[in-house]
C-alpha cells in the first residue's frame, strides 16, 4: 500500500493559494482514477482507491502546513506503512513555475510541511516538488507562497495538474525519471521544428 500526501492549508481562503498545489494535485489524482469521496480520519481527509492496480491511499492533512506530520504519522500507524511507500506533493519557490522533480529522501529544504514530517517519521519518503517560481525577494516569499495562483499561472496550472494525474502510475512504480520527463513533454510540448512545405509557406504568405 502506498501513502499519497498533499500538503496545504485547510479552509476556503486558502483553498487557490500558491501553498496548495499539494491539494490541488492530490484532488486530481482522486478524481481521474475514481478514489473514493475522502472523510474525515488521522486529523485530514482520507481517501483511497487504485491506481494500476495497485491500492493507494490520498491525505490531505487538515493540521495547517506546519503540523502536517501529524496527520502523516497517525495514517503511518494505523495501516503500518513505511516512510519508503510515501509521497509527498508540495509546492517548491526554489524550483521555476511549472516545473517538477521528484526526490526520495534528503533534506527539508527550509519548507514547514516537510520540516513537521521529518519531525514525525524522519527523512526516508518521497516528495514531488512542485515548482511556483520565486517571487525574486525573500521578504516577499511569505506574501507568494499565500496568495492565490494569478489568471496567468491557469495556463500552465492546469496542464501540470491533469499531466500529473496522467502519469501518476510512473510515480507509483518508482519510475521517476520517466514520470518527470513525461510531465514536463505534456507541459511543455517540444515544437514541431519539421520545414515547412512550400504549400505550407505559400498559404502563411497568402498565395
Amino acid at each position: 500500500m502506498l501513502l499519497l500526501v498533499g500538503l496545504g492549508n485547510p479552509g476556503s481562503e486558502y483553498a487557490k493559494n500558491r501553498h496548495n498545489i499539494g491539494f490541488m494535485a492530490i484532488d486530481v489524482i482522486a478524481e481521474r482514477f475514481g478514489f473514493q469521496p475522502f472523510r474525515k480520519k488521522f486529523h485530514g481527509l482520507l481517501s483511497e482507491g487504485l491506481i494500476d492496480g495497485a491500492k493507494v491511499l490520498a491525505l490531505k492533512p487538515e493540521t495547517f502546513m506546519n503540523d502536517s506530520g501529524r496527520a502523516v504519522a497517525a495514517a503511518c500507524a494505523f495501516y503500518k506503512i513505511a516512510p519508503e511507500d510515501i509521497i509527498v506533493l508540495h509546492d517548491e519557490i526554489d524550483l521555476d513555475a511549472a516545473k517538477v522533480r521528484v526526490k526520495r529522501g534528503g533534506g527539508h529544504a527550509g519548507h514547514n510541511g516537510l520540516r513537521s514530517i521529518h519531525g514525525h517519521i524522519g527523512p526516508d519518503y518521497g516528495r514531488v516538488r512542485l515548482g511556483i517560481g520565486h517571487p525574486g525577494d525573500k521578504d516577499r516569499v511569505t506574501g507568494h507562497v499565500l496568495n492565490d495562483f494569478s489568471k496567468a499561472d491557469g495556463e500552465w496550472l492546469d496542464k501540470l495538474l491533469a499531466a500529473i494525474a496522467d502519469h501518476a502510475a510512473l510515480l507509483m512504480d518508482a519510475k521517476d525519471a520517466d514520470f518527470m520527463s513525461r510531465v514536463a513533454a505534456d507541459v511543455n510540448p517540444p515544437r514541431n521544428n519539421k520545414p515547412k512545405t512550400k504549400n505550407e509557406t505559400d498559404n502563411e504568405n497568402g498565395l
